[in-house]
């Protein structure tokens, strides 16, 4: 297979479907977590296939399936790190708002790299409804300040210097103006805790010279 997940998943029925081996869907769910640790590309596909462990159907079971066949194609891919004396923390962030068909639930996707490639993702449904598309994105922003700061941390601990100011890709501009500027707080007091705290965490940082910068990535068509 070409891709890890069947297209146009979201629009697949399965309540009339039948009944699967639970013991055994999850047996392959879990084999197939292992790869998550180093096959980026699987973390999407695999956390979708893994919130039907409780009742899974055989449609459930034919994408299980579709994704053994895609890691069989696809079993030399990787990820490949080189030696560079710059060190840059990047991070992308998006979200997709009630992505969740059953629990309208969106969720948080986010990738962090240090220039030569991929060292931390995730692919995880939000705790709570998001109530817009802002709202969701939001959400998924204040994760990933809280994942840069800590890989920051890390980083400066590791290598005993300091480095580059993180820069965090989003797509979204809403999110962004929230997050910069305060007068539309007034008007989305219901999201305010997070832009408030990307808002802060932003320019606490700029003080030490160490700030999350925001850039706008529209990926071409």
């Amino acid at each position: 297979m070409a891709t890890p997940m069947i297209t146009n998943w979201k629009k697949t029925d399965a309540s009339r479907d039948k009944e699967v081996d639970p013991t055994l869907y999850r047996q392959l769910i879990g084999s197939l977590m292992y790869l998550v640790n180093t096959r980026s590309d699987l973390c999407y596909a695999i956390n979708t296939l893994s919130q039907f462990i409780m009742e899974p159907k055989r449609v459930h079971w034919v994408a299980a399936k579709h994704s053994v066949r895609y890691v069989r194609g696809t079993v030399n891919f990787g990820l490949r790190y080189t030696k560079g004396n710059d060190i840059e923390l990047s991070g992308f962030t998006d979200a997709d708002w009630a992505g969740s068909s059953v629990a309208r639930k969106s969720t948080t996707r986010y990738c962090f790299d240090i220039g030569s490639g991929m060292t931390s993702w995730c692919n995880k449904k939000q705790k709570s409804v998001a109530l817009s598309f802002v709202e969701a994105e939001c959400m998924a922003a204040s994760k990933v300040i809280c994942e840069a700061i800590w890989l920051r941390k890390l980083l400066v601990n590791l290598f005993t210097r300091r480095i580059k100011a993180t820069r965090i890709f989003c797509d979204n501009q809403s999110c962004i103006k929230l997050s910069e500027n305060p007068v539309f707080h007034d008007r989305s007091k219901h999201i305010d805790i997070w832009c408030h705290f990307i808002r802060d965490e932003r320019y606490s940082w700029r003080t030490l010279s160490q700030e999350i910068k925001w850039q706008i990535y529209i990926p071409r068509l």
